[in-house]
């Protein structure tokens, strides 16, 4: 993310700088046209598939005083549900810019570096923080610890409960706000390959657990992952107030590692040995069944590249720290003597995180 500049002269209308000055606000107001579309007949019906979650279902349930249960599937028209919640997340994103981040920069007075490293670890340490909660809640709520055979049993999940989709309707639509956002936040030309790169992973496994019906594992993976980058976020917020806080990325080099194994762990037993030993291996689109071996083999061949990957980038983020603590400090060497005339330049950072 890049330093937005506030500028005391109005940029004109519908200029490049003006739209990113006020693109909360031109959000907002697209946002209320969908919640206003509500309350007119004639609009009702299309506005309610942006505001609303589709494809609601109610299954009767056994016995006299048993209520019947409304469940949820997915379909096309989930598209402009994720595109209002989108629209929802640039908003969010700007509070908590506006509100929390730059007042927090305007005191600590921090270099162009860590101004933008720090406005990106804020933003992801809240999101991953309340996706954590969100999520650990849906996993008590539905005794996928208490059973972990959940995970497998019964699929295809084609079923699933109110909360659940909302849920990755919101991962959803947070992910591919990411997209304009690298264009409001000003984002420098060298660092949108790497945003691209990490949105894009997140946004190709989520929708496969969306649409290949694999909501229960994509659910506690997520979470388990959402934890390990919040330790790295927070972690790395706390060392830009203090640089002797590194205490956090030593446990978090510790969590990260463990989290890459247990992913691995849940989804070779989800993947290889339960959804394999299931009766129904036959590809059938219209009841959501992709319990074939060439899905599976693709499934478990994506988590163990994705897994690997990561794997690298940690390891060669230890090796440069390692290379930067190892390097001799400023003050075991000799400063050579300045001539007159010319001051002396002052040592950088000692390492960027």
């Amino acid at each position: 993310m890049g330093i937005r500049k506030k500028s005391s002269k109005t940029p004109p209308v519908l200029s490049h700088e003006f739209i990113i000055q006020n693109h909360a606000d031109i959000v907002s107001c697209l946002a209320m046209l969908f919640l206003l579309g509500l309350m007119f007949e004639i609009t009702a019906k299309a506005a309610v598939m942006f505001v609303t979650l589709q494809y609601n279902v109610t299954i009767p349930v056994e016995g006299v005083l048993a209520e019947p249960v409304s469940l949820y599937h997915y379909g096309i028209k989930d598209v402009a549900t994720v595109f209002f919640y989108m629209l929802v997340a640039i908003i969010l994103h700007a509070v908590i810019q506006e509100y929390i981040l730059d007042k927090i920069n305007r005191r600590m007075h921090f270099s162009k570096t860590k101004h933008s490293k720090f406005n990106e670890s804020g933003q992801l340490s809240a999101f991953y923080f309340f996706s954590c909660v969100w999520g650990t809640s849906i996993i008590v709520s539905e005794n996928y610890l208490s059973d972990p055979t959940s995970l497998w049993k019964g699929y295809p999940h084609t079923y699933f409960p109110f909360q659940v989709k909302f849920f990755y309707i919101s991962q959803l639509a947070y992910w591919f706000h990411a997209f304009p956002e690298l264009y409001f936040q000003k984002t420098k030309k060298e660092d949108i390959p790497r945003q691209l790169l990490y949105v894009g992973l997140y946004l190709f496994h989520i929708i496969g657990a969306y649409v290949l019906n694999l909501t229960h594992l994509g659910l506690v993976l997520l979470v388990l992952h959402y934890f390990v980058e919040f330790l790295f976020h927070i972690s790395r917020l706390f060392y830009f107030s203090n640089e002797k806080y590194q205490k956090g990325f030593t446990l978090w080099a510790i969590l990260f590692v463990l989290g890459r194994l247990l992913t691995l762990i849940l989804s070779v037993l989800t993947v290889g040995f339960g959804l394999a030993r299931a009766e129904n291996q036959i590809f059938d689109l219209s009841t959501g069944n992709f319990n074939i071996l060439t899905i599976r083999i693709c499934v478990l061949a994506s988590i163990c590249i994705a897994q690997a990957y990561m794997m690298w980038k940690f390891i060669n983020f230890q090796l440069r720290r390692w290379r930067e603590h190892s390097s001799p400090q400023p003050s075991q060497k000799k400063r050579p003597v300045a001539s007159k005339g010319k001051s002396r330049k002052e040592k950088g950072e000692c390492y960027k995180v």
